[in-house]
This record gives structure tokens, sequence and C-alpha cells, in this order.
């Protein structure tokens, strides 16, 4: 996609810090960390996101890509959190299927604290 920032970064006309790169995915450190890692792992075909019929087979090599990433960047053995935001409500800022990958911390649960619900 022309105005995908994602596409993009893939297509190298914004440079991005790569940590991974394959035939199928890249893997780049988020400029605005939320986390000492924030690194996300995006397809290089663009889909929107989780709900954009991405193939199966697609799906099942980026959840063993994430591990991968978690171990160049120091975060495999101490643990990392996983995130895919969804939809308009997910606080997704991109919208091109990605794979945070979150550590080098310890992490508290998530609350819903200040959360506003609903429906």
């Amino acid at each position: 996609m022309d105005d995908c920032l994602f596409c993009k970064i893939v297509a190298g006309d914004i440079p991005a810090k790569k940590v991974y790169e394959d035939e199928d995915f890249i893997a780049f450190d988020d400029i605005e960390p939320e986390c000492p890692v924030h690194t996300l792992v995006i397809p290089k075909q663009h889909y929107d996101n989780l709900q954009a019929g991405v193939p199966q087979e697609l799906l099942g090599k980026l959840l063993t890509v994430v591990p991968e990433v978690a171990k160049i960047k120091g975060v495999y053995e101490s643990g990392y959190r996983s995130v895919i935001n969804t939809g308009p409500d997910s606080a997704a800022t991109v919208g091109h299927l990605h794979v945070h990958i979150l550590g080098g911390m310890k992490m508290g649960r998530f609350t819903f604290e200040g959360s506003q619900r609903l429906g």
C-alpha cells in the first residue's frame, strides 16, 4: 500500500533499525518504545490487521518468528509480552498487521483501571 508506514519500511523508503529479516517478515525496534525492548514483527505483505484474511501458514510462521526475535533481543529467557492490536478500540496506530515484543523489565498484569467501558 502506498500510504502505509510499515509498507514503506519494507520497501526501504523509510529507515528502521532492523533486527531480523527473512522472505516473509521483518522485525525492527519501535521508534516510541514502551519498554527497554520494544520490537515490532511485521509481514512484508500488507494485511490491515488480524482480521484481514491472513493465511494460516503465515500466521503460524509469524508466531515462530516472535520467539526468534526475542532471542535476538535478549529477552527469550527472562520473558516478554507479545501483543497484536486489532480494531479501532485496540490503540493500534498503524494499519498493518504487527506483533509488539515487549520486554527487558518486570511487567505487571494489565488492568482496566481508568479505561472507559464500551456498550
